[in-house]
């Protein structure tokens, strides 16, 4: 994303003293894993330990060397990414999967297929070994995401120490982190101000979303008639693809916002990749808007936005919800659907991939609940089906 918007959240942050993220790159192409090795070690907080050609190769290495992450391509021979992810997990369960795929409609659905199997989170690959190595905005990428799911793959490691092979130490510090404190929004039970039946459900992520995604949007079918509008920070390819997965995998009518067309009860709309979706009012009706303004937060689709639109629509008859994510978008845009009246939850730090965004929202003070993914769905549909 360009610098033209501010200073990028993939910029190079000086070391922490910490000890550094283990990483083992996969890739059959020799070149492709020396332009990973080369972009991730740039960082001193980042350690390749490990680079091997196919995923047969990578689980013998796993079973040698302590990994916090695995950047894992998904065509290779022998064993390709897909059928050595569940493998790798067996191995080391607390290792976090970062699938390279290509920006094509076969390899969105195979990465979507790869999340669903356990991969923490994907990365869209150049298709050439000169955009690897000239792309600098992928490379802060890849190394800002490494960075943040190592971060999660050493609190893991250290709640199951001993339970399969001894990690390499990290500082005392680290694993003695009480979570961030939270404090949850009190609402009245009754009269002005007392939570209503929402006519909207707005729910944002972004790294580990789609997972989460899955989890909470399984309760809803045959429970919740409201439309549910969702922002998950992704590429247009992959927003395609995530929009037939929920439909498949929920049994909820999902798709692509389109601009123009009305929302209308029981539909699930998810933002299109490099597209803000927003709900604009026409000649007394609520429509979905998408348009190319300039990235928030550095995403497009971004969530406050979306969020900012939903109250001039909707007002006080909202329930928002953040899910697992880096970073703090949706902050702002929540903020204002609750000084409005509406509701907010957000998945609590334990069962989150990243607790950047949910924790933003969750810290702010601005909460009603805070909880582990597992209830988000529940509560959302008992929340739905209140009385008006």
């Amino acid at each position: 994303m360009s610098d033209r918007f501010g200073k990028s959240p993939f910029a190079a942050a000086p070391p922490t003293n910490q000890d550094p993220v283990r990483v083992m790159v996969v890739d059959d192409s020799a070149v492709i894993r020396g332009l990973l090795t080369r972009a991730l070690e740039g960082d001193p907080d980042i350690r390749v330990v490990a680079s091997v050609g196919d995923g047969q190769m990578a689980i013998n290495s796993l079973q040698r060397n302590s990994i916090d992450v695995i950047v894992l391509d998904i065509e290779m021979p022998v064993m390709d990414g897909l059928t050595a992810i569940p493998k790798l997990l067996a191995v080391a369960p607390q290792v976090k999967i970062i699938m390279a795929s290509t920006l094509t409609l076969r390899g969105a659905d195979i990465s979507m297929r790869c999340l669903s199997a356990g991969a923490a989170d994907y990365i869209p690959k150049p298709t050439s070994t000169r955009e690897i190595g000239g792309a600098e905005d992928f490379k802060r990428e890849l190394v800002s995401k490494v960075k943040a799911l190592g971060a999660a793959a050493k609190r893991a490691g250290s709640r199951s120490r001993g339970e399969l092979r001894p990690l390499t130490p990290v500082s005392p510090a680290f694993l003695k982190r009480e979570p961030p404190p939270v404090t949850l929004r009190p609402a009245p039970a009754v009269g002005v101000g007392a939570p209503v039946k929402p006519d909207l459900i707005a729910i944002g992520s972004s790294t580990g979303g789609p997972q989460a995604l899955f989890e909470v949007l399984s309760h809803l079918k045959g429970g919740v008639t409201q439309p549910i509008l969702i922002t998950q920070h992704m590429p247009a390819t992959f927003t395609t693809i995530l929009a037939e997965h929920i439909t498949r995998q929920c049994g909820l009518n999902a798709q692509e916002a389109k601009d123009g067309e009305p929302i209308v009860q029981g539909r699930c709309y998810i933002a299109p990749g490099d597209f803000h979706m927003l709900v604009h009012q026409r000649a007394g009706a609520n429509v979905i808007a998408l348009t190319k303004d300039p990235p928030e937060n550095f995403c497009r689709p971004a969530v406050d936005p979306m969020m900012r639109s939903i109250v001039r629509a909707y007002g006080r008859k909202v329930l928002a919800c953040i899910l697992t994510g880096m970073g703090q978008d949706g902050l702002k845009g929540c903020t204002e659907v609750v000084n409005a009246g509406g509701t907010l939850i957000a998945q609590d730090e334990a069962s989150s991939v990243v607790w950047g965004m949910p924790g933003a929202v969750a810290q702010a003070g601005i909460c009603s609940a805070v909880l582990p993914l597992k209830e988000i769905g529940p509560y959302i549909r008992k929340f739905a089906s209140r009385a008006a």
